[in-house]
């Protein structure tokens, strides 16, 4: 599990610079009017990961919570293909974010792949959740969780904002 877990801090990270790079700096993607449907995604996805990070940093999913957490991250996908498609419906994304967003994909089926047996595992067990501790990766991960959720709020906010603007 914790290979699982030191991929998915990569992801985070990767997410981190993509959103503060990409997003907030580069492209000011919360004060252009047409980002937000964009926006919209971005909040929904943030929230998905704030329960991936925050759960996993600290809970196991077992028995029938399992297909919960199987739900969340399968919402996660259908979000980012979304996301692709509304990104090349109204903006062309400049060629490092193209490949940030290709490098995330990757570290993002690695991630699922390795915490495939795992879940497989928990899967076995007595519905609940059970106690875990990583350590350091624990605590990094519920900071990414925070970092995420506030992304979330952030997006979801001028999202609403944007879409009272006339364009």
């Amino acid at each position: 599990m914790i290979t699982a877990l030191y991929v998915l801090l990569v992801l985070g990270m990767l997410g981190a610079f993509d959103t503060l790079y990409y997003h907030e700096w580069r492209l000011r993607l919360p004060s252009t009017p047409s980002a937000a449907p964009e926006l919209r995604l971005h909040a929904s996805r943030d929230f998905a990961y704030t329960i991936v990070f925050g759960s996993l940093a600290w809970r196991s999913w077992n028995g029938l919570w399992t297909w919960l957490l199987a739900g969340i991250l399968l919402f996660e996908i259908w979000m980012t293909l979304t996301d692709f498609l509304e990104e090349d419906r109204v903006r062309r994304l400049p060629p490092g974010e193209r490949v940030m967003h290709a490098l995330m994909g990757i570290a993002y089926g690695v991630f699922l792949a390795l915490l495939y047996p795992e879940a497989c595992r928990w899967s076995k067990f007595t519905t609940g959740f059970g106690n875990v501790n990583y350590g350091a990766v624990s605590w990094i991960l519920t900071v990414f969780a925070a970092g995420v959720f506030l992304s979330g709020i952030r997006d979801s906010h001028a999202s609403g904002r944007l879409s009272r603007k006339p364009l």
